[in-house]
């Protein structure tokens, strides 16, 4: 039954990548009635999120940043499907960086780079993106889903036109070190919550105790790679841009947990000033920093 399930979808979807973008929005708010009205997917854990986060907001605020989300992130979806049959040219347009001189700099001078993002705006877009604007050789990062099959189908859509070329999370540094004679730059979102022993950095994000990755920053000085934080933001519907903040160009002159730091406090402040752009139904905040009691 799963394979029904899974070959029904991926025919429906076909057929939805291929509709012109005024009829995508048109599907994408009827999704919206499924999704928050009738489904109310993950609403308490968004409406959780949004209150803790934001404790000096009123009821009627948040439930308006609740719905705008819900909005941004139905659009989102059907736009991830359009990947099946969207242009270069379309996603030139769609998807700007509006700093790129900071990527040209660093590849003239050879010099490989994380590309640190939050889940915020279309962040499959801007990684589609990224080989247009750079001559770095692209990679991206992902974290294998669940299902095989739908597995199979993200990777399809997000390797497209060959490019970026994908790394699956634990094969990171590995597969970096077997890099190590070309200049990347290696997209990667910083945001997904860490388990276990992987929460070794806590710090204050939204008002919450809140563990990150120290991945990227470990990866950065062992490697000698500078690190940047782009800010993917929607303009309007349909259209994003990308803003660069070095977070780090001479990683190994550092100290401990300073580039974490400083990606954490633009993520925030990304998130602060434009709150329905964050992916908020994900959960998290779900782990607990353990306290050494005497």
């Amino acid at each position: 039954m799963k394979k029904i399930g899974y070959y029904i979808f991926i025919t429906k979807a076909w057929f939805i990548s291929l509709l012109p973008f005024r009829f995508l929005y048109v599907l994408s708010d009827f999704l919206f009635v499924i999704v928050y009205h009738l489904v109310r997917y993950r609403r308490k854990v968004t409406s959780v999120n949004l209150t803790k986060s934001f404790p000096g907001l009123g009821v009627d605020e948040l439930k308006r940043i609740e719905k705008k989300y819900y909005h941004n992130l139905c659009d989102i979806i059907v736009e991830v499907i359009k990947i099946r049959h969207i242009t270069p040219d379309q996603l030139k347009k769609r998807m700007v960086v509006t700093n790129p001189e900071i990527l040209y700099d660093l590849f003239n001078r050879q010099k490989s780079v994380f590309l640190a993002v939050g889940h915020c705006g279309n962040w499959d877009w801007f990684g589609k993106t990224m080989p247009y604007i750079t001559q770095h050789k692209v990679f991206a990062i992902y974290k294998e889903l669940n299902s095989n099959d739908f597995d199979g189908y993200m990777k399809s859509l997000r390797s497209r036109f060959g490019v970026p070329s994908l790394i699956e999370s634990k094969a990171t540094y590995r597969s970096l070190l077997q890099a190590k004679d070309t200049v990347n730059a290696v997209f990667l979102a910083g945001d997904q919550t860490p388990g276990g022993l992987e929460a070794n950095y806590w710090t204050s994000f939204l008002n919450q105790d809140t563990p990150f990755f120290v991945g990227i920053e470990k990866m950065a000085k062992s490697l000698d790679y500078a690190v940047l934080f782009f800010d993917i933001q929607r303009i309007r519907r349909g259209y994003y841009e990308a803003t660069i903040s070095p977070v780090s160009l001479n990683p190994k002159e550092t100290k401990t947990n300073e580039i974490t730091g400083t990606y954490v406090r633009l993520l925030e402040k990304a998130i602060v000033e434009n709150p329905e752009n964050w992916l908020w139904s994900h959960r998290r905040w779900k782990h607990k920093r353990e306290r050494v009691t005497n």
